[in-house]
């Protein structure tokens, strides 16, 4: 169970950074015909948190991980 909730975290804090720092995002939703989610999704205001809760979970992860041996 601590493996699953350690690599769901880092996989998503690899994602929200690809999303924040490189036009991932734009191209996949044009890919999904959702560009009109691009105003609302490609904005810091909403990736930089998002990327931040994930570092958070990630380093209660590890925490936790460390706790347990």
């Amino acid at each position: 169970m601590k493996n699953k909730l350690l690599s769901f975290s880092l996989g998503g804090t690899l994602l929200a950074a690809l999303c924040c720092f490189t036009p991932l995002l734009p191209i996949v939703l044009t890919a999904l015909g959702l560009t009109g989610l691009l105003g609302v999704l490609y904005n810091d205001v909403v990736l930089f948190p998002v990327m931040a809760g994930f570092l958070i979970l990630s380093g209660y992860a590890i925490w936790r991980m460390k706790k347990q041996k």
